[in-house]
């Protein structure tokens, strides 16, 4: 079996030891060994990337944006292949991962873009004799830790702006998923990046994770809400500045006047497609009275005939969780569920199929309250809950009524609600007859109270977390 090496420096480096890569589809499908760095090994990576961010932030704008635009047409040509091995690793649909792949060279492209056209301003001084200048600074070493559910989307949306505007990179991808991550090295490496500029180092959050955060000068982070807490809180006990994207428990309401269709496909996509494995998954659906049953009915129905099979196979339109430990915390929340009285519409089973995988059927509880557990944290599979109230009002008050406020969602033809949603909903997204789930690359992405922490991600908005601002005064 060959070893996947970390990339330190411009030179792939064994680790102290490595892990194996299963298909969750397949448990007998090996997709590789991949090493864990050591502390010392992150440590080393720390200071190759301090030693190139001078020769990198001194690069050309056009120069950096040439690389960059290297990266997104790679991505673009093998995005077929990678999608393959992205749907090998982590679960989703070969569709879903290819994708996946499209999405992350499209955001190299837009942010080759942006590198040139990275501003400032000139400003008159209120004295006489002076010019002041307003410019941006790259931050200096920037460390990058990375989900599992998006293995190459989200390290690109994080990798790309890092880049674009100068600093340099030690990434940190999921343990669960580090075929995606190498091979995005790889290109990286073979794009014209300098050596230190970018660098790989896998393994565990305790071990590489904490390495990392001790010593760069700033972190972005996308993962559990109980790892971002502690992220952030280290970051700023050494004032370093630092990004969280964490969980969400989104709502999606759907009002009596809402386009039936419309709101069940909303409701199933966005609840339960991908394995509900997304941030973004609308896992309260927030109902009125006048259409609840007739909409349950038709969601429930619609469940029963999606078909969950193996990720690569024709015909599959959701995967597998991804793995023993994702799967036996949605048959957790199950039970909980029904603990707390909430009645299974649809219930949730593991599934056996052709090859030994971690699949899992959907799960639609009715009958709920806000209060349930079920209601109140991130379950992250393919598990939602339904909660009738009576009018607008209560559904707004419902879908507030949350820690988390990342994505939220209303299916109405009401312009009068749907405006009044967009302004009082308390979350960072939000959807009008769309599902919670899925948004654009130039755009910017981020959530509020317990959702998110720091500056926001994607889109022109990026320049913020990932440059200094500089006032230069002179005399003249």
């Amino acid at each position: 079996m060959t070893l996947h090496k970390n990339y330190i420096g411009g030179e792939w480096v064994a680790g102290v030891d490595a892990s194996v890569n299963i298909n969750p589809s397949d448990t007998n499908d090996v997709i590789g060994e991949f090493s864990n760095a050591s502390r010392e090994q992150v440590a080393d990576a720390i200071g190759e990337a301090r030693k190139a961010l001078v020769k990198w932030s001194g690069y050309t704008t056009q120069m950096r944006s040439d690389i960059l635009s290297n990266i997104s047409i790679e991505l673009f040509n093998r995005k077929e292949e990678l999608g393959e091995l992205l749907a090998r690793e982590e679960g989703k649909t070969r569709a879903e991962a290819i994708g996946e792949v499209a999405r992350a060279a499209n955001i190299f492209r837009f942010f080759a873009g942006e590198t040139v056209r990275i501003g400032g301003e000139k400003l008159a001084s209120v004295r006489s004799g002076i010019d002041v200048e307003v410019s941006r600074d790259p931050v200096g070493v920037v460390g990058i830790i990375t989900p599992w559910n998006f293995p190459i989307a989200i390290p690109a949306w994080k990798i790309a702006p890092a880049l674009a505007f100068g600093n340099t990179v030690v990434f940190k991808p999921a343990e669960l998923t580090p075929a995606s991550a190498w091979a995005l090295t790889e290109i990286i490496a073979k794009a014209g990046v300098p050596e230190g500029v970018f660098n790989l180092v896998m393994g565990s959050g305790p071990i590489v994770g904490q390495a990392i955060l001790d010593g760069v000068d700033a972190i972005t982070f996308t993962g559990s809400v109980k790892t971002g807490r502690s992220i952030v809180q280290r970051a700023t006990e050494r004032m370093i500045r630092v990004q969280a994207e964490m969980g969400g428990k989104n709502p999606l309401v759907v009002l009596d006047d809402a386009d039936f269709d419309t709101a069940v496909f909303c409701a199933v996509d966005g609840a339960f497609f991908q394995a509900g494995q997304r941030c973004t998954a609308s896992s309260r659906l927030v109902v009125t009275d006048g259409i609840h049953d007739r909409f349950v009915e038709a969601v429930a129905q619609r469940l029963d005939k999606l078909v969950i099979d193996h990720a690569l196979k024709a015909g599959t339109q959701i995967g597998p969780v991804v793995d023993q430990r994702q799967l036996d915390q949605d048959m957790r929340y199950v039970d909980i569920g029904i603990r707390e009285g909430a009645k299974c519409r649809v219930a949730g089973t593991t599934l056996k199929r052709e090859t030994p995988g971690f699949y899992l059927s959907p799960t639609l509880f009715v009958d709920t309250t806000n209060e349930m557990q079920i209601n109140r944290e991130e379950i992250f599979g393919p598990v939602a809950s339904v909660i009738r109230v009576k009018d607008y009002d209560e559904a707004l008050s419902i879908a507030n009524d949350t820690e988390f406020g990342l994505s939220a969602g209303i299916c109405t033809t009401s312009q009068k609600h749907a405006r009044h949603f967009q302004a009082n909903i308390q979350s960072g997204l939000s959807m009008l007859n769309l599902p919670t789930a899925g948004l654009d690359y130039h755009v910017p992405f981020g959530g509020r109270k317990g959702s998110s922490y720091g500056a926001r991600e994607q889109g022109r908005y990026a320049v913020d977390f990932y440059t200094i601002v500089k006032t230069s005064y002179l005399a003249v």
